[in-house]
């Protein structure tokens, strides 16, 4: 689920800003983005995101608006200078190069003048109070979109509810419609032949009892509460949850189209697969 979430906040003598950025992902993963002064508490940092997101990709940056105050100093490696102003010295001897070395090339050479930084000593609580501020921003944000897509998904079972009558409502017609076809045809195979009445109605109920739909219907009927009553309700995975009910809504939608036969039927099964489609994208987003 997409979210943003910024804080500013006094770190070790400066300012500090964080945000927050959280895009889907099936599990949590944490990226951190931070001056060095943090990298003792990043380890921290992700633990108290865990607290804050169960899943998402964050992206995590963290830049001093004020820095703060840090002492250094300078080292200089007398013996790496004089023995690599030696060797040089040989070289031009050796070669016949003229001229001689100053202090400004001395400097230049690696490790030999090392400019130290001591950091500035950051607590580990302030960092945490400025993470907890932008997360319960990104959170809210989060919270705003999941309400979004929470009324478009009871809208698509608003929609699939209504289908679900037309078929229902057609279902006893088309049972009809069906035994006749099926008595039709069997006296047409006849050619004329007698047949035993009785015999030959309990097979067309037979046949046409294998294609009764009442009780997906009814299952179905059953998922889209399910489904409702998890939108409604709090904790974790409902994610995981509806994606179980929605495919528990298309195998039942898939046997309702395979026995139907008819074309308002169908034409409802091929809208009612459409809205499960979309509704199955839109869940990757639900946490």
């Amino acid at each position: 689920m997409t979210g943003f979430g910024a804080a500013e906040g006094a770190a070790g003598g400066g300012r500090l800003r964080l945000e927050i950025r959280t895009v889907n992902h099936r599990h949590l993963a944490v990226q951190l983005k931070a001056p060095s002064e943090l990298s003792a508490l990043e380890t921290d940092v992700r633990e108290r995101l865990r607290k804050h997101f169960e899943r998402g990709h964050a992206s995590v940056s963290a830049r001093w608006v004020d820095a703060p105050e840090a002492s250094g100093g300078v080292e200089v490696d007398l013996e790496r200078a004089r023995a690599v102003v030696a060797a040089l010295r040989s070289v031009g001897k050796a070669l016949k190069i003229k001229g001689d070395l100053d202090l400004s090339t001395v400097a230049r050479i690696p490790d030999v003048v090392r400019v130290s930084a001591s950091e500035a000593s950051v607590q580990g609580e302030e960092v945490l109070a400025i993470v907890d501020e932008a997360a319960r921003a990104c959170v809210l944000m989060r919270e705003r979109e999941g309400a979004a897509l929470v009324r478009d998904l009871l809208g698509r079972l608003t929609t699939l509810t209504a289908k679900a009558a037309q078929i229902r409502q057609r279902a006893p017609e088309r049972l009809v419609a069906e035994k006749e076809r099926l008595s039709r045809n069997v006296q047409e195979l006849a050619a004329g032949v007698a047949l035993d009445q009785s015999r030959m109605a309990q097979e067309i109920a037979h046949i046409a009892d294998r294609l009764d739909i009442t009780e997906e219907l009814v299952r179905f009927s059953a998922h889209v509460e399910a489904v409702r009553s998890a939108l409604g309700g709090e904790g974790a995975a409902v994610g995981k949850q509806l994606g179980f009910l929605l495919q528990e809504l298309g195998r039942e939608t898939n046997t309702i189209g395979s026995k139907a036969n008819d074309a308002p039927i169908a034409e409802a099964v091929i809208a009612m697969k459409g809205e499960l489609e979309r509704m199955r994208e839109q869940i990757e987003n639900l946490e």
